[in-house]
């Protein structure tokens, strides 16, 4: 994973990996490539493990990576204060349906404030180009918790 060296945070982040992540977020398959203080660029490889009955993958698999992606820039963008973000508000389109695919991440700060940021993340069909969802996700600031650094 690549970090933007002139907005690299002081405080070490937490492990973004997928070995380093949750038993939940590590199942979306969300691979983070880079990370800044205002952006974030990932992929994941989605298939038949993401589907709904239907043999579509699931809104709730976009809806996770909106979440995850957001919560890492965002969290990024605040970490040298001591603080992480976590989302308040997301909202997910679906725009297509997708039986499976490598997916592109890219997930862009829209608005950074001293409580709250507003994220936009995209997620594309890496072979077509095509868009498969966007979410917006708003985030608070919050503290990091005792004993987490």
């Amino acid at each position: 994973m690549n970090n933007d060296a002139s907005s690299q945070p002081t405080t070490p982040l937490p492990d973004v990996s997928p070995e380093g992540s949750s038993r939940f977020v590590a199942a979306t398959g969300l691979v983070v490539d880079e990370v800044s203080a205002t952006s974030v660029r990932a992929h994941a490889e989605l298939d038949e493990n993401h589907h709904t009955p239907w043999g579509v993958i699931h809104g709730g698999v976009y809806t996770t990576i909106v979440e995850s992606a957001g919560s890492i820039g965002a969290s990024y963008a605040v970490a040298e204060r001591g603080e992480f973000a976590v989302g308040v508000h997301n909202a997910t389109d679906f725009l297509r349906p997708s039986t499976g695919a490598r997916v592109n991440v890219e997930g862009n700060a829209l608005h950074q404030g001293r409580t709250q940021q507003l994220w936009e993340i995209i997620i594309t069909d890496a072979a077509s180009g095509k868009q498969l969802s966007r979410g917006q996700l708003r985030l608070q600031n919050v503290p990091m918790p005792e004993g987490s650094n």
